[in-house]
């Protein structure tokens, strides 16, 4: 490293330090002069451009009660560069000065950077089920993630009064990764899960995906949804998928929908004899939450999304071409061979004979016990217990 790479290392160290530790607190305090309104909910979206979709299903029901002032911030964390970056951040500390209520769902140094007021309730929706791979603390002696120093140092997942969860069971992985006493994290269930056991909602997402490819009506929906590989800012999908191949074995009787994960700016292509077959959900805006009620299989590979499918009890394949590299880079909660409930293929004619054999050979049992012990608490009635939550805070804590 050059003298000139280290000495602008150093000063963007410098740069982080005084935001984190200095200026971002100072003016959170300042905006503190406001008074909390006693019913405003924030929904602070750390990465996208709209509200994630972990906030929809709870948002919708606050704006039902008419109980509730709703506000939301989206601060482009990684994305936004310069005073864009930093205008958003102001914001978002105005907006959570005056907050009751704070939602988040995913990591926030920007929460755990300042003395929120005891009058504030913090508190993590998640964006994911279950627990699969790593992330926040658990990946400090991953490749993926940063030093147990540096974590130390920038919280993500301080100031948190309540993270929910899928099931009794991961609430261990998430106190570890999020470096958490107990009792925040509580298996409340997963408020965007309720919509699953929405009949009319999961009729309407099927027509959708009929109206964008009106081939799928007659046919069996394949679902194929990886997770992302390397770094969240500069996130690829994999590309080990010969669609026409695919199109002439099940062409007859499938179609093909591909998910990529949102991080992932560069899609690759779908070749043009195969498009018929096959789409790329994002040119049809399609939502995973409209694809997990169509899909009549998941191909997945490391993705939390298998967790939420699992509602639905049908048949899951795991395709982890690259498992040990991927063991390496991030690594996962549980035994990866052991715990997934369905078949783990690692090369394409793997893949296509775990696909003709679902017809036959699925035994629903082992989704079936997946599902009771990751996802026990995503029953339908999840956001009921979160707005019950927020109702015994309001009458425990006067402003």
């Amino acid at each position: 490293m050059s003298f000139r790479e280290k000495a602008l290392k150093s000063l963007r160290k410098i740069h982080k330090y005084y935001r984190y530790r200095f200026y971002f607190p100072h003016l959170y305090r300042k905006y503190c002069r406001e008074a909390v309104h006693a019913g405003k909910v924030l929904f602070l979206e750390m990465r996208f451009e709209e509200l994630s979709h972990s906030f929809h299903y709870l948002r919708d029901r606050l704006r039902e009660s008419g109980d509730f002032e709703l506000s939301e911030a989206y601060v482009r964390f990684n994305i936004a560069r310069g005073k864009d970056y930093t205008d958003r951040v102001k914001y978002a500390l105005k907006e959570i000065a005056s907050s009751r209520f704070v939602f988040v769902d995913d990591a926030s140094i920007i929460l755990s950077c300042i003395p929120v007021r005891e009058e504030t309730t913090v508190i993590n929706l998640w964006h994911a089920c279950g627990a699969f791979k790593k992330f926040g603390r658990s990946t400090a002696t991953k490749i993926f993630g940063d030093t147990a120093e540096e974590l130390d140092r920038y919280p993500n997942y301080g100031n948190l009064d309540l993270v929910t969860v899928s099931s009794p069971e991961v609430i261990w992985a998430y106190e570890e990764a999020m470096h958490l006493p107990e009792g925040i994290v509580q298996p409340l269930g997963i408020s965007r899960t309720d919509s699953f056991y929405d009949q009319e909602f999961v009729a309407g997402r099927k027509e959708k995906l009929y109206k964008a490819m009106p081939q799928a009506r007659d046919k069996k929906v394949i679902l194929y949804a990886p997770t992302f590989r390397g770094r969240v800012s500069s996130a690829t999908s994999p590309d080990e998928i010969d669609f026409v191949r695919m199109k002439e074995l099940f062409g007859e009787e499938y179609v093909l929908v591909c998910k990529l994960h949102p991080f992932v700016k560069e899609h690759p292509p779908i070749p043009e004899e195969a498009s018929d077959f096959a789409m790329d959900a994002e040119d049809a805006g399609l939502t995973i939450e409209d694809l997990l009620c169509c899909a009549d299989i998941c191909i997945s590979d490391y993705s939390s999304l298998v967790f939420e499918y699992s509602l639905f009890e049908k048949p899951m394949i795991f395709y982890a071409f690259d498992y040990d590299e991927y063991c390496d880079w991030r690594g996962f909660y549980y035994d990866y061979p052991e715990f997934t409930p369905g078949p783990i293929v690692k090369t394409q004619e793997e893949l296509f004979q775990a696909i003709r054999d679902c017809s036959d050979h699925f035994d629903p049992s082992l989704v079936i016990a997946f599902k009771k012990r990751f996802m026990d608490s995503c029953d339908g009635h999840a956001t009921d217990r979160i707005i019950s939550y927020m109702k015994n805070k309001q009458l425990n804590k006067t402003i």
